[in-house]
């Protein structure tokens, strides 16, 4: 087989250093655009975007070329640098320096897609944290409470 073919689905959620509410209302459609145009350039696009004012979810198809750590790395790199040069209430921004990137198959995006667009209505009840460690829990990884928040 002389091409070399993948569809590699991904569940990504990263948050605001310390959980800040720093995501306002009125700066979240372009930075979802921003970072849709960030995954579009690296060839791994997004298929659904979404969060609350202090983490986000992305789902996205990762390019056979890709590694998740580069994905992130430049997601996060230059959405903080283009968030801090966009709104000088967002001059000191930062992401947490880790993230949750999980697989997923594609059966499962209808699933998820509309678990992203209920972010903010999910979150009325629960907080990120907990949400994060839900997540944890059913994609079967082990962590260690001490070192899951920065």
């Amino acid at each position: 087989m002389p091409q070399s073919l993948s569809n590699i689905l991904l569940h990504l959620v990263f948050s605001t250093k310390n959980r800040k509410p720093l995501i306002y209302p009125d700066i979240e459609p372009e930075l979802y655009a921003y970072i849709v145009s960030i995954h579009k350039t690296m060839q791994c696009p997004v298929l659904k975007i979404g969060g609350t004012s202090d983490h986000l979810h992305i789902l996205c198809r990762l390019e056979r070329i890709v590694t998740v750590s580069k994905l992130l790395e430049e997601t996060k790199k230059s959405s903080s640098k283009w968030l801090k040069n966009k709104d000088k209430r967002l001059a000191t921004f930062a992401w947490q320096a880790g993230y949750g990137a999980f697989s997923i198959g594609m059966s499962n995006v209808p699933a998820l897609v509309n678990y992203i667009q209920q972010q903010k209505q999910h979150h009325q009840k629960f907080s990120f944290e907990d949400e994060y460690r839900l997540l944890l829990k059913k994609y079967q990884l082990n962590y260690d409470e001490n070192h899951l928040w920065d």
